[in-house]
């Protein structure tokens, strides 16, 4: 296997994003009421017209935000959730058309997985109130690069 440089001929550094916790250990796949025209995808999130959507081995996520705990009611409705507002960030989905469906399959997947009806809709309003930012293509996170560059510390 080769080894590849980074941003120029003779560096070898590492390109990565920072900011999540979580990273999904095995594949997970669900049917979602989400239904694009056409199929979209990048390299961990595939979702189809029907409503497939599938998350590959690997992905990372940064879990449930804002004021709260992550528990384990929280956590698939959160991958879910993450993958479907990075497929709106990267342009893939309309974040105008998908967002509420987004947040509405939060809640529910928080409420099949044991969360109480009030929490989750507690959950609900918080993405719905605050979370339009990290559905906005506008807010991709950007590329890092060690070592040095991109405002990392030499």
């Amino acid at each position: 296997m080769g080894v590849r440089g980074g941003r120029g001929a003779g560096v070898r550094g590492i390109a990565y994003k920072d900011g999540y916790r979580y990273q999904l250990q095995e594949g997970y796949s669900l049917k979602i009421s989400i239904r694009p025209a056409a199929a979209v995808a990048n390299d961990y999130i595939a979702l189809d017209p029907q409503g497939a959507l599938r998350i590959a081995k690997g992905y990372a996520w940064d879990g449930p935000s804002g004021p709260t705990l992550d528990t384990r009611n929280f956590m698939r409705g959160s991958l879910v959730h993450d993958a479907l507002y990075q497929l709106m960030r990267e342009g893939l989905l309309d974040h105008a058309i998908h967002r509420e469906a987004a947040d509405r399959i939060l809640q529910s997947l928080c409420r099949e997985d044991g969360m109480t009806a009030l929490r989750a809709w507690w959950v609900y309003q918080g993405v719905r109130l605050f979370g339009n930012p990290a559905s906005d293509p506008a807010q991709l996170r950007p590329v890092l690069w060690a070592p040095g560059g991109a405002g990392l510390e030499e």
